[in-house]
């Protein structure tokens, strides 16, 4: 009898109950509100530099939809030029010769109206601000590590209260569900979030992957909870057989195509495969939410309303239209020049770019790549972007951009593309506000800085520009990369009459062949070609020096009778555009800066532009 009764208690199945005393949904939704209580005050505090925007209705109109306008001669400050061309150009010798030029002046110039300048923080905290920009690893900083501890810190907090991942899994799959709409809103290139916080959307796509990965394990959590609990109890194939159930295993099996396709092999080597995969999965999960959960629709239907006014703004931003591409051996680059756009965006900005052509292969159309605009606003060659030849597709458009002859002297090759942007760059950070600007490319991120520097200068000589400093340090592996864009660099040079400004270009390795330039060909100290890497420090040095010998106080200023509604020092601004590894080696010289000769210049910011975000 006892066996009997034994051998009953073997058979008989383990029941495992999952149960906590605190109400799931309910608390989930307190620490989402807590969670966007936290970025309102964010969003609060960079309110002042979200208002300066508005003193033009320009500024705050641009950088949204692409279009053409005709282009009109506005009042501008305007300078007399002498006729030679060239680095041997004599307004180009010396900074002396900047401000000569600058004194002939029509009487007739416009009156100054410069931009209100807003600092990223106020003094006593610069040297705070300055830790918090310290490099944690390549391309993330102390600041991002921070705030991605704060948000995991916030939902640790619903994750183990009162339960724990053992015998509840339904709190998990709340937490998981509940992330939806942060991971689509923090995933489209027209950020809701990104706007308010007056940054592009690539600024907070660190916080995409924090909070993918979350859901992706609460998920997990969640669904392996239930899969143990059904084996042990022997019901599994029962349980599964549900309709609830199996697609919830269809969310689950998404989630986790999610996050093994979004590692970096299949970015790197198949991009198209972790794209296709990330939408499937995207469109997949949403509705197999709902249908293992109904009361998980308001989550759900945020999702979708973020996602669908994403596409809506992409399908408004986007414009098919004629490029003429055009070659450039020397740079390993095909420009792209589309004059039918002309306006609509701010310096800094990219666009996604398609190419509508049997030259790109059979499945050409379908790729898409960002490219950072290198054309002035409203310039009279339209917008042109610099594609460097860095893969497959953009070798193949270097080639096809060949194959129009231009090189021998034929016409220019056009292409059908689909121009979708502008998205990205410096947000409400103007740099016309800064008294001294420093830019720092590697390679193609030349047209980050070009694009940034035409403004300034047109800015400038529109009367509404504090910027008294501006140098271009561009590292380059061969020195023949500077030949095609030295007609471009010594225009900028004969412009910048009123801003004096100085370009330094640096090649990093030994010429091949012929040297493409003589010895005396470089006699500007406005244009300089130098062997070796950039010393970012000492340049920094000399353009703090040179800022504030120019502000109220200094020698230079007094004597330039700089105007009143001018007179202060409104801080440094750095663009460096290139590698992950040249932003942070930029970061880490900006930091070095002694703290009496950043509060001497009114501080220093630093906006990168990094490629393989």
């Amino acid at each position: 009898m006892p066996s009997a009764a034994y051998s009953a208690s073997q058979a008989a199945p383990t029941i495992v109950s999952f149960h906590s005393s605190a109400d799931a949904q309910s608390l989930i939704y307190h620490i989402n509100l807590f969670i966007l209580a936290l970025f309102a005050v964010v969003v609060l505090v960079r309110l002042p530099r979200s208002a300066a925007r508005l003193w033009k209705f320009s500024e705050w109109s641009s950088g949204n939809i692409l279009y053409h306008t005709t282009l009109r001669r506005s009042a501008t400050r305007r300078v007399q030029f002498n006729s030679e061309a060239g680095s041997k150009h004599r307004d180009l010798a010396t900074e002396d010769s900047h401000w000569s030029s600058a004194h002939r002046v029509s009487e007739k110039a416009t009156a100054h109206s410069f931009p209100p300048h807003v600092s990223s923080c106020p003094q006593l905290c610069r040297g705070i601000f300055q830790r918090l920009q310290i490099r944690f690893n390549p391309g993330l900083s102390v600041l991002q590590v921070l705030i991605i501890v704060i948000y995991l810190s916030v939902l640790a907090y619903p994750a183990f209260y009162k339960t724990n991942p053992f015998n509840d899994p339904v709190r998990y799959g709340w937490i998981g569900v509940s992330q939806f709409p942060f991971v689509f809103a923090l995933a489209t290139k027209n950020n809701i979030l990104a706007t308010l916080l007056g940054n592009g959307y690539e600024k907070l796509h660190f916080l995409h992957r924090v909070v993918g990965r979350v859901v992706v394990l609460a998920i997990n959590i969640h669904g392996l909870g239930y899969v143990y609990e059904w084996i042990l109890e022997g019901v599994f194939m029962q349980k599964i057989a549900s309709p609830s159930t199996y697609w919830g295993l269809i969310g689950l099996i998404c989630v986790d195509m999610l996050v093994f396709f979004s590692t970096s092999w299949w970015r790197a080597k198949a991009y198209q495969v972790f794209l296709c995969t990330h939408i499937f999965s995207f469109i997949l999960i949403l509705p197999a939410t709902v249908m293992h959960k109904s009361s998980t629709t308001l989550y759900v239907l945020a999702s979708v309303g973020l996602f669908t006014f994403d596409i809506l703004m992409r399908w408004v931003k986007t414009r098919m239209t004629t490029a003429i591409l055009r070659p450039l051996p020397e740079l390993g680059m095909t420009r792209v020049e589309i004059p039918s756009i002309n306006a609509g965006w701010r310096a800094g900005q990219h666009v996604r770019l398609r190419i509508l052509s049997s030259g790109m292969g059979l499945l050409g159309w379908s790729e898409v790549h960002p490219f950072t605009i290198a054309s002035i606003v409203k310039g009279e060659e339209g917008m042109i972007l610099m594609c460097k030849k860095a893969g497959d597709w953009t070798n193949k458009l270097f080639d096809l951009a060949k194959l129009g002859g231009y090189e021998g002297g034929g016409e220019a090759r056009q292409v059908k593309v689909i121009v979708d942007g502008p998205y990205g760059g410096p947000g409400n950070r103007m740099f016309a506000s800064f008294s001294a600007a420093v830019f720092v490319a590697g390679g193609s991120g030349i047209s980050f800085a070009l694009s940034a520097i035409q403004e300034l200068i047109q800015k400038d000589r529109e009367g509404q520009s504090r910027v008294k400093v501006i140098q271009l340090v561009w590292s380059v592996q061969d020195p023949a990369s500077l030949v095609p864009m030295l007609p471009l660099l010594t225009s900028l040079v004969q412009q910048s009459v009123f801003t004096p400004i100085r370009i330094s270009i640096f090649y990093t390795r030994a010429p091949t062949g012929k040297f493409p330039f003589s010895e005396d060909f470089f006699r500007s100290t406005a244009l300089t070609l130098s062997p070796g890497r950039p010393k970012v420090s000492k340049i920094l040095e000399a353009c703090i020096s040179k800022a504030v010998a120019l502000g109220p106080g200094g020698e230079k200023g007094q004597s330039k009778g700089r105007d009143k509604e001018d007179a202060g020092i409104n801080g440094l601004i750095v663009g460096v555009c290139g590698p992950v590894g040249l932003a942070d080696s930029v970061v880490e010289e900006v930091g070095k800066v002694d703290s009496l000769r950043r509060d001497q210049v009114g501080g220093i910011e630093v906006h990168d532009e990094t490629f393989g975000w």
